[in-house]
């Protein structure tokens, strides 16, 4: 059974000769329920242009054109799914891109062009993380797209939405409560994937704030990484080559404190103190 009229995923894999490449960090996401709640979580797509990285066979690219997106561009470095979503374009005519190339070297605002964009991906687990951290911490702000929905595997989703204080909380939870509200939408069992990986996955949706903290975004990086480098030491130690107790002094905050304690609010004021 098929809700868009395109042959069942498994079909397509198997006809395509399409195991998924441990190397590429692929999962390929079967289950077309899921991936229509992927594209809705993402908010309504009408007159959307949505950037995709790794869509893989397909999957999640059928459910964000079947959902109203006006046009997707989908990124993917593996050649063997080239034909696959070929298939897919053919049957949307005019509104799916497919870009055969790596993420890590794209330049996602040029791709982006005019209208409002939606970035809606299932991440390859190997460069997620990094791409997360480029997308928050682009130098145009606000930046070239309006919301981000991404699969992670979960403890990854937890220190995106991660609070001060709490164990899960470091430099991506700072960068990402800096710049956007994230949340967790749902989470994604290992079953409902080829292979299945060995931990849960979930869905984050980021939203990117107006105008958040003024702050040097490569600076904050730099305050973050010593912090968060030696968390479980006080900040007085972990700081030092930065400037250490008189750093602390000039942003107002006890030197015996430890990274994980500090607010957003507190991370901007540190490094606008450096």
């Amino acid at each position: 059974m098929s809700i868009d009229g395109l042959p069942p995923l498994r079909d397509v894999i198997e006809r395509h000769g399409l195991q998924a490449k441990k190397a590429l960090g692929q999962n390929f996401l079967l289950d077309l329920n899921l991936t229509g709640k992927i594209a809705r979580t993402a908010g309504d797509l009408t007159a959307i242009t949505v950037i995709e990285v790794g869509p893989g066979p397909g999957g999640l690219t059928r459910a964000l054109l079947l959902h109203g997106a006006s046009r997707v561009i989908a990124i993917e470095r593996d050649e063997r799914c080239l034909a696959a979503l070929t298939e897919v374009s053919d049957h949307y005519p005019g509104r799916l891109d497919v870009i055969a190339g790596d993420a890590l070297k794209t330049d996602f605002a040029a791709l982006a062009g005019e209208g409002p964009t939606k970035i809606v991906a299932n991440l390859p687990y190997n460069i997620g993380t990094e791409l997360l951290v480029r997308w928050l911490t682009v130098t145009d702000w606000p930046p070239f797209y309006t919301s981000m929905t991404l699969m992670f595997q979960r403890e990854v989703a937890e220190r995106i939405v991660a609070a001060p204080g709490s164990d899960a909380y470091g430099r991506l939870g700072v960068l990402a409560g800096w710049r956007t509200e994230a949340r967790i939408a749902f989470d994604v069992p290992p079953q409902a994937f080829t292979p299945p990986p060995k931990v849960t996955s979930s869905v984050v949706h980021l939203v990117p704030r107006q105008a958040p903290l003024p702050v040097d975004v490569k600076k904050l990086g730099q305050v973050t990484e010593a912090a968060f480098g030696q968390r479980r030491k006080m900040l007085r130690q972990s700081v030092k080559s930065l400037g250490g107790e008189a750093l602390l002094e000039r942003a107002g905050i006890d030197p015996t404190r430890r990274a994980e304690t500090l607010s957003v609010e507190e991370f901007v004021r540190l490094t606008n103190a450096v």
